[in-house]
């Protein structure tokens, strides 16, 4: 059983986009909570975006709502975080987890699987 994100993560201007893509190996997603998380330099690791089972429900943190799209796409068993008007406070680790709970755990710690990570940093 494995996570991953297969791609999305780099550089970016101010004002662009980035797509994440979370996908897994051995469970089926839709049957999990997925959350994305991310951690900036000395600061600690927050949740940005979190997916009910079934796709069903969506949340977002204060810092992204709106601006962050969390999707998902059953036929590919992946996640994705759609992340447009960047800013360079949303420079980070950016991972995602997934948890087999009949609620949306808010905590990392709380979750089943994690991904490695990926670098998003937004820059001029």
């Amino acid at each position: 059983l494995q996570l991953a994100v297969e791609s999305g993560g780099g550089l970016v201007q101010p004002g662009g986009s980035l797509r994440l893509t979370c996908v897994a190996s051995g469970f089926t997603l839709d049957q999990y909570v997925i959350g994305w998380f991310r951690q900036a330099p000395g600061k600690e690791r927050e949740g940005v975006s979190w997916i009910s089972r079934g796709g069903e429900t969506s949340y977002y943190a204060d810092s992204v709502r709106g601006r962050f799209t969390i999707s998902t796409d059953n036929t590919k068993n992946a996640v994705y975080l759609q992340m447009n008007t960047l800013k360079p406070e949303d420079t980070g680790f950016y991972g995602c987890a997934a948890a087999k709970r009949l609620w949306i755990p808010l905590l990392y710690g709380d979750y089943d699987y994690w991904s490695q990570g990926t670098q998003v940093t937004v820059s001029s």
